[in-house]
C-alpha cells in the first residue's frame, strides 16, 4: 500500500491484523501548520483495500460515536486514496500512541508484573473508557493489553493509557435474532473471555469487567490470567474457562484494595459482577493525582478533534506477533485453536461457591438481581448506579468467520 493523503504521508508500517494494516503518518508541511489544520504532526493511519474495508468503516463509525472521552483513543478522520498502481484504499486516521502498548510494557517487566501505582493509574483510565464505551451502548468485546495503547503524559516519564481496537465491538443488549446469528462464534481472545461467553455465547457490558479483571492481574503479576505449564489449544483453554469450580489465582501479595477490586471483576456469575460506574469508585482507583492524568500536548487541535463529525481514531507505534495472530482469527470458533506462546499455567480453583472468596473481603449475594455493593470488613461499598443503560438501536451484524 504506497498511497498518500492530502494532507500527509504514510510512513512504516506499525502493525498488520485482520481488518487493516496500520501505517506512522506524518504532515506533508509540519512547519505551515494553522489554525485550519486539523492534524497533528504524526498520526497512526489504518488502511485497507476498499473493496474489504467493511470492517475497518465499521470500526470507524463506532469510534466517531464514542468521541468525547479522552481514555478513549481519538479518531482524527477518514480519507480514500489511490496508489501507484490504481489501488483504491480506505484509511482511517488515528492518534499516535507513542508509548506503544500496555502489552509492550508488561512484557519489559521480564514476568514481574508492574508497580502497583502504575496499575492503578492505568486501570483508573480504562475504567474511564470503558465507561464511556458502555455509556454509549457498546461493548468493547476484545479488552486485552494488546488493545490498550500508552500516550506520554505531561509528568515525565509516565504515560497515560487509552482504550483502542473496537475492530471487534458490537452494541449490547442485541435482539434474539442478532445472538443467534453469532451463537456460533465468539468475539476477542480466548485467554480473556468471559465464562457466560464461552457457556452460553453471551457478551454484554459485564464481559468487559470480567476482561477488565484479567488485565488488571496480568499488569500485577506479569503473567496471563489463566497460568498455564504447558501448551494447550484453544479448546483445552475454553473448557477451563467454562469449569463452574475455575477462576484465576489472585496471588496474596497484592495489596488488600487490589485483591478486593479483582474479586469484583472476576464473578463468574454475570449478574453479581460489579458494573464499571460502580467500580470508578472503588479505594483502588481512588486517591489518585490528577495530573497523573494530563497527556502531553501533541500538537493537536481542539477542532480536530471536534471536526469528526464524518471522521474517527486509534491504534499505537507496536503491534506484537502475538497480537496479529490473535486478530487475525477475528471471531473464533469454538472448535477452533490458537498458538500458545508458552507462558499459560494451568489452574483449577476447587469451590463449592466460586463467588464467594476465603479471605472474607468480598461476599456476592445470593440473588442474582442484587448488586453486590457490600464487603464484609466494610473495605469498600459501592454506591447504587442512579440510573441503567440507555437502550441503543440495533446496527447491521458482520459475521466474519475464523477461517475467511
Amino acid at each position: 500500500m504506497d498511497s498518500d493523503g492530502v494532507s500527509w504521508l504514510r510512513g512504516p508500517i506499525l502493525g498488520k491484523g485482520a481488518f487493516g494494516s496500520v501505517f506512522l503518518a506524518t504532515l506533508r508541511h509540519p512547519k505551515s501548520r494553522t489554525k485550519t489544520s486539523f492534524f497533528p504532526p504524526k498520526m497512526a493511519v489504518k488502511s485497507a483495500e476498499f473493496s474489504a474495508s467493511g470492517s475497518l468503516q465499521k470500526e470507524k463509525e463506532i469510534l466517531s460515536n464514542l468521541r468525547g472521552c479522552p481514555c478513549v483513543v481519538q479518531c482524527l478522520g477518514e480519507e480514500t486514496t489511490f496508489g501507484r498502481n490504481g489501488e483504491m484504499a480506505y484509511n482511517v486516521l488515528l492518534e499516535y500512541a507513542s508509548g506503544g502498548t500496555l502489552a509492550d510494557s508488561i512484557k519489559k517487566s521480564n514476568g514481574v508484573g508492574l508497580p502497583e501505582r502504575e496499575v492503578r493509574r492505568y486501570t483508573r483510565c480504562v475504567l474511564e473508557g470503558l465507561c464511556h464505551v458502555h455509556d454509549c451502548g457498546y461493548v468493547h468485546c476484545d479488552l486485552k493489553p494488546d488493545n490498550i495503547l500508552l500516550v506520554p503524559g505531561k509528568r515525565g516519564g509516565g504515560f497515560v493509557a487509552k482504550l483502542g481496537d473496537f475492530g471487534l465491538a458490537k452494541r449490547g443488549r442485541q435482539s434474539k435474532r442478532h445472538k443467534l446469528l453469532l451463537s456460533s462464534y465468539l468475539r476477542g481472545t480466548t485467554m480473556y473471555l468471559a465464562p457466560e461467553t464461552v457457556v452460553d455465547h453471551v457478551q454484554e457490558f459485564p464481559s468487559d469487567v470480567w476482561s477488565l479483571g484479567c488485565v488488571v492481574l496480568e499488569m500485577l503479576t506479569g503473567k496471563k490470567p489463566w497460568n498455564f505449564k504447558q501448551n494447550i489449544n484453544s479448546k483445552q483453554v475454553l473448557d477451563m474457562i467454562s469449569n463452574e469450580n475455575a477462576l484465576p489465582e489472585i496471588p496474596s501479595w497484592i495489596s488488600r484494595e487490589g485483591r478486593d477490586f479483582l474479586k469484583g471483576c472476576l464473578v463468574r456469575k454475570p449478574g453479581m459482577r460489579w458494573s464499571t460506574d460502580i467500580m470508578l469508585n472503588h479505594p483502588f482507583v481512588q486517591g489518585l493525582d490528577a495530573a497523573e492524568f494530563e497527556e502531553a500536548s501533541d500538537g493537536t487541535s481542539e477542532e480536530s478533534l471536534s471536526y469528526d463529525s464524518e471522521f474517527s481514531s486509534e491504534y499505537s507505534s507496536s503491534i506484537s506477533e502475538e497480537d496479529e495472530e490473535e486478530e487475525e482469527e477475528g471471531f473464533v470458533c469454538v472448535a477452533d485453536t490458537v498458538e500458545d506462546d508458552g507462558l499459560f499455567e494451568a489452574l483449577t480453583q476447587a469451590s463449592s461457591s466460586p463467588t464467594m472468596e476465603e479471605d472474607g473481603l468480598f461476599q456476592a449475594l445470593t440473588q442474582a438481581s442484587s448488586i453486590p455493593t457490600m464487603e464484609e470488613d466494610g473495605l469498600f461499598q459501592a454506591p447504587t448506579p442512579a440510573s441503567s443503560r440507555p437502550t441503543m438501536h440495533e446496527p447491521s451484524v458482520i459475521v466474519i468467520p475464523a477461517d475467511a
